[in-house]
């Protein structure tokens, strides 16, 4: 059970969904029509030696594992995008929150000046710098760690980095918000809105209006038992408490929202929607993929 305060490494509690999620992009990088290309994933799971992802990353095209990993492929190109755009637009700071085995820093094409914060536990940290450092792959950023809880005071760990309110960010929140209290949530939006500049963005997995978490959750755990890490329960990871919905609040707020789902996603990227079923179907139908610029 998650307990105020719980910290965790690479194969414990959530670290070990940034572990699953690296054995994703690692086998949606396998494939031959792949979306994205993560070399950095494989370099994870290979250094972690844990099992279950040593397992999938031998069999990439495993029938059971694929449909996920073809959905991580998806949701890892809307953010990968979501960078490049801000990039490409002039914003040279980027924010990536519970960054957890997130490579953008050593993998996008970085305009010159780009700095990358990104936040997450620090063993979660530690392991990834590591590893990429064993294996002599070099930031394309100025990359910079910020080793701190997001249920903590993260913004003053921010500015310790370097950060710069006065610069316009592009942030994202990945795979991160049901890991969060409800009360850390909009604690987190709240900090977001007053540390970003005129022309900030930001990037933010969700679910559409106000999900059931518990049933979510649920689900979340029945799809990982027909993968390779059937024995993590996700009920014992998801807050389920209420929370606001991210559309909502940022539109409120004067930000300009722009949202996708996974369908719309798939279509955008020429990509037919993995057939899911049961839990795993629900799950994926509130997914929401938001933008916003303020």
């Amino acid at each position: 059970m998650r307990t105020d305060g719980d910290t965790w490494d690479i194969i414990s509690s959530v670290g070990i969904t940034a572990l699953g999620v690296a054995t994703f992009r690692a086998t949606e990088t396998a494939q031959p029509d792949a979306l994205i290309r993560d070399d950095c994933a494989r370099l994870f799971v290979e250094a972690a030696a844990e099992p279950r992802s040593l397992q999938a990353l031998a069999a990439p095209g495993d029938a059971e594992f694929l449909p996920v990993a073809r959905l991580i492929g998806v949701r890892t190109k809307f953010f990968d995008e979501f960078f490049l755009a801000a990039a490409a637009a002039g914003v040279r700071q980027a924010v990536i929150l519970a960054a957890g085995l997130d490579a953008r820093g050593y993998r996008l094409d970085w305009p010159v000046g780009a700095s990358v914060f990104e936040i997450d536990q620090p063993k979660v940290l530690d392991f990834k710098h590591q590893v990429l450092a064993d294996n002599e792959v070099v930031p394309r950023a100025v990359l910079r760690a910020v080793p701190v809880d997001l249920r903590d005071d993260w913004p003053a760990a921010l500015f310790d980095a370097g950060f710069d309110a006065d610069r316009p960010t592009a942030w994202s929140a990945e795979g991160l918000l049901p890991y969060l209290p409800g009360a850390a949530q909009d604690a987190l939006f709240e900090r977001i809105d007053t540390l970003s500049a005129p022309g900030s963005r930001v990037a933010v997995e969700g679910f559409s209006g106000r999900p059931d978490i518990a049933r979510i959750s649920q689900a979340a755990t029945q799809e990982m038992a027909t993968s390779p890490f059937g024995d993590v329960d996700v009920t014992q990871l998801f807050y389920n408490d209420e929370r606001t919905d991210p559309v909502q609040w940022l539109t409120d707020r004067g930000w300009q929202v722009d949202s996708a789902d996974v369908t719309e996603l798939s279509a955008r990227y020429g990509r037919p929607v993995p057939e899911l079923t049961g839990g795993s179907a629900d799950m994926h139908n509130v997914a929401a993929y938001l933008t916003a610029t303020k």
